[in-house]
């Protein structure tokens, strides 16, 4: 790319690590590779390795170590190198026969000096130094068994899985998610009774867990230096409590200062708390046929935001089972592709249907430049006439070798479409409608009890009824888009029969699902008795009467329900779409709810002034560049959301969302 973004941050980075890749054994964790999958494609890697052998390896305490003809290894990790981490690496080391070991963190030593609890004085006066690295590298040699032999230890910023031009996501930070009110019981159980936490809006960065604590110190070592990318120095905003942590940790993060001073450039980063609005990531209002794709289809091993698309129609085999698992699957992400990432960017920026019109032009259009035998059709676009354009290629090794990504996009369209759980979108879609002109005709004891009768355990369930997981979904949509109610008698008596329902709902599972024993604590059905499941129920339902009070602390946020009125049906309006807007008003008030985090003095004295005299304070769209990071997940249509809504509001910004997590679709 010409100009600085997202993906040529992530390229940048992982030209650094390719060069250092010759002949070597590479192991990569998981969010490494996903970054690697998104902005190169493991082809790059295996091209700069070199050799006829596939040299990767996945980083973890069973990885094969190298044999006597393998005397070289990379490590790309996306962690701290520290405890678990350094003992897998001794592990791996000790029992290969490596001579030159080369690791690469995407954690800078700023941070490392952190975690090795060093004070943020002595950190200062080891500017330019690199003390933990160099530890860590004669700790190598030591394993290596001869102190004569090389070792690198190296910080090379891979944050990064770039989806598409505008919108980047976060594979090591899947696990952020914002505080609820219930953990910050949690966080004063380690601390003494004078200093107790009253609510989320007293939780600053020393409250936190060591571990929370520098889980976000990883994240802002890595956003400061996609700003020292864009060039530019960072105004931070925060929208929630700890989207309020995490911005003013990158405000006054002391590795940044000196960037910021010579930075030619200005940008706004907005931090958005993910629980502040569930509702989206719930929803099935979304009218976008990635959306679906992600939901339906099976997750790619080791991956969060890609899917595993079934390839046995391009071969000679049965599309069978047993079949599926003989031919490595195809994805989403097709970097090196620029027909299929030109149909993918398409895709994810259209309705549903333009989207499929778009899957069968770029088939007919591939099968016309290859001279295949294809029947033009017109009319609506059926997964059965996509596939048979599919089929064309499949006995033209050239041309399937050619158009290998838009295939893959091809058969993903097609396995969607005939997915029964796509035909399940709809249903999802009228009953979400009928709850939003229920929770403003009634009270929150009527929607649950309309949710009762759906309630079916499996002996008595069929095809459209819906799953355990399901039933969450539609509870955490209720309680998200409801937001704060009265607790009353008819209210506890309907939640008690929901959660009896539900708690007898997991009890007669024949198998339990990841989630579930991970809700329950059960890794078999057989050990989930009836008061285990209530139990795990009760506490369920805790957490969604925090999701329905998250807003609790807004003022301008506090719901995402519009009522209706006798010319509009009640509708939900997104919190992303209320901030943005909110961001571009033309009046420009001071924001109420998007909190700036001071830099230093001087923003702090502008602070100040700007009570007394006519001294502006810095506002999210002073600059020309936005950068959103949704703590916690962002799904696709958010994203193709703000894509539209930027630009209409306030010509010539660029917006870049980003999240923590995968799409939450």
């Amino acid at each position: 790319m010409s100009a600085p973004g997202v993906l040529s941050f992530t390229q940048q980075g992982w030209e650094q690590v390719l060069a250092k890749v010759k002949r070597a054994l590479v192991y990569l964790d998981a969010a490494c590779a996903e970054s690697l999958h998104w902005g190169c494609g493991s082809t790059r890697l295996l091209e700069a390795v070199g050799g006829p052998e596939c040299h990767l390896r996945e980083f973890e305490p069973a990885a094969v170590g190298g044999g006597a003809k393998q005397p070289k290894a990379v490590f790309v990790l996306s962690c701290l190198l520290k405890g678990r981490t350094v003992e897998t690496l001794r592990d791996i080391i000790c029992r290969s026969h490596f001579q030159y070991c080369v690791v690469v963190t995407a954690v800078n030593h700023a941070v490392h000096l952190t975690a090795n609890h060093v004070p943020a004085a002595a950190a200062a006066e080891l500017e330019g130094q690199q003390p933990v690295f160099e530890q860590l590298e004669e700790k190598l040699c030591e394993w290596m068994g001869n102190m004569n032999y090389t070792a690198e230890v190296l910080h090379v910023p891979l944050l990064l899985a770039p989806v598409a031009p505008h919108l980047a996501l976060t594979p090591a930070f899947a696990s952020l998610f914002p505080l609820l009110p219930q953990d910050v019981h949690l966080l004063n159980s380690a601390r003494p009774d004078k200093r107790r936490l009253g609510s989320l809006s007293e939780v600053d960065a020393t409250a936190l867990t060591p571990e929370l604590f520098l889980q976000i110190r990883c994240l802002v070592s890595g956003l400061s230096s996609l700003c020292e990318h864009f060039g530019v120095r960072e105004e931070c905003f925060a929208v929630g409590s700890l989207s309020r942590i995490i911005a003013a940790d990158l405000a006054n993060y002391a590795p940044a200062k000196n960037r910021r001073k010579t930075a030619t450039g200005r940008a706004s980063v907005v931090f958005v708390d993910r629980t502040l609005d569930l509702t989206g990531a719930t929803g099935h209002h979304g009218d976008n046929l990635v959306e679906k794709i992600i939901s339906v289809l099976p997750q790619l091993p080791g991956h969060t935001n890609d899917v595993m698309v079934n390839m046995v129609e391009l071969t000679a085999l049965q599309n069978e089972e047993k079949s599926q698992s003989m031919v490595a699957p195809g994805c989403l992400a097709q970097p090196k592709d620029a027909a299929a990432k030109a149909l993918w960017e398409a895709l994810l920026s259209t309705k549903h249907k333009e989207a499929v019109m778009e899957v069968r032009r770029h088939l007919v259009e591939a099968a016309s430049r290859e001279n295949l035998p294809i029947k033009m059709s017109m009319g609506r676009v059926t997964p059965g006439q996509l596939l048979s354009y599919i089929h064309l290629f499949k006995n033209n090794l050239k041309a399937l070798v050619s158009h290998c990504g838009l295939l893959q996009l091809g058969l993903a369209t097609v396995q969607t479409l005939k997915h029964p759980q796509t035909a399940k979108w709809d249903n999802f879609l009228a009953f979400e409608r009928l709850l939003l002109q229920s929770i403003g005709e009634s009270t929150m004891s009527v929607v649950l009890n309309q949710l009762l009768p759906m309630m079916k355990p499996l002996n008595q369930r069929t095809d459209n009824d819906y799953s355990p997981e399901e039933l969450l979904i539609l509870l955490i949509y209720i309680y998200s888009v409801g937001g704060e109610f009265t607790v009353d008698k008819d209210l506890g008596e309907a939640e008690e029969k929901v959660k009896k329902a539900l708690a007898q709902v997991f009890c007669e599972e024949s198998e339990l699902s990841p989630l579930l024993q991970k809700i329950t604590g059960c890794d078999s059905s057989i050990k989930l008795t009836f008061h285990k499941s209530k139990i795990a129920v009760d506490e369920l339902f805790t957490s969604l009467r925090d999701i329905a009070g998250a807003r609790n602390l807004m003022k301008q946020f506090k719901s995402v329900y519009v009522p209706g009125n006798h010319t509009h049906q009640a509708s939900y309006k997104p919190l992303l779409r209320q901030v943005v807007e909110e961001i571009f008003n033309p009046e420009k008030p001071d924001p109420v709810d998007i909190e700036h985090m001071s830099s230093g003095l001087t923003d702090l004295l502008k602070t100040g002034f700007s009570m007394f005299m006519k001294v502006s304070r810095p506002h999210p769209s002073d600059h020309p560049l936005l950068i959103l990071f949704v703590v916690g997940g962002v799904t696709v249509s958010e994203a193709k959301m703000i894509k539209d809504l930027v630009p209409s509001l306030k010509p010539g910004t660029q917006g870049y969302p980003e999240d923590s997590m995968r799409s939450c679709t």
